[in-house]
């Protein structure tokens, strides 16, 4: 095996969509992804918090992610999944439309996020990766699940 330039930064994502965008995040960051059960919802919640769940004896909130990134607010189709992530604070759910897959990409070859992803939903994503003639926006699971200091 020969070995030129071979410099890059593999990463496994997962992919998923949220409305028509495709979305990923490391794999890594992921605990576990669960089909969409019984929610209780939380009384003056912001519009994106969808509610908490009991997932084996821990609580966890579950976040609407289109609310969350501005887009139209639906009706989760029966493809959507729960994603529950580890973070400094605990578990969260974030709600996805569908899962799509697991996909290397080179993080060197990251770009900057396309203009049309300014203003609410821009500052949710590192940047895009292209893979197949689809451009996965990146998210910062940390940004996404910060409290919001403008609402």
């Amino acid at each position: 095996m020969t070995t030129t330039n071979t410099s890059s930064q593999l990463t496994e994502l997962a992919t998923f969509q949220v409305g028509e965008a495709i979305c990923g995040m490391e794999i890594l960051q992921i605990q576990e992804i669960n089909k969409v059960t019984q929610m209780t919802r939380v009384p003056q919640a912001p519009e994106d918090v969808l509610g908490i769940l009991n997932l084996r004896g821990q609580i966890v909130t579950v976040i609407d992610l289109a609310r969350r990134l501005g887009l139209v607010a639906m009706e989760p189709p029966s493809q959507a999944r729960v994603i529950i992530v580890n973070t400094s604070g605990g578990k969260v759910g974030i709600l996805v439309h569908r899962i799509r897959d697991v996909v290397a990409v080179d993080l060197l070859q990251k770009e900057a996020a396309p203009a049309n992803m300014r203003g609410i939903q821009g500052r949710y994503f590192t940047g895009v990766c292209k893979q197949d003639n689809n451009l996965i926006g990146l998210l910062d699971i940390d940004r996404i699940l910060a409290i919001q200091e403008d609402s």
